[in-house]
């Protein structure tokens, strides 16, 4: 297994199934691919560094 192959399988998914979006409270999607959770509601994506998702408004990425 790569380093990037342990670092996308790092984050828990139980973990993964009880985060919401802290803007709408709604459920968020895991784009693996991508690292990070959606939240199609907000138009925001949450990046996952080293296996650790960051929920903060400042620092995720707007969807197109």
């Amino acid at each position: 297994m790569s380093t990037t192959e342990q670092k996308k399988s790092a984050t828990d998914p139980k973990l993964l199934e009880i985060l919401v979006c802290p803007v709408t409270k709604d459920r968020l999607d895991y784009d693996r691919e991508k690292q990070e959770l959606v939240s199609k509601k907000a138009g925001l994506a949450f990046p996952i560094k080293d296996g650790i998702p960051i929920l903060l408004e400042d620092e995720a990425r707007q969807l197109d």
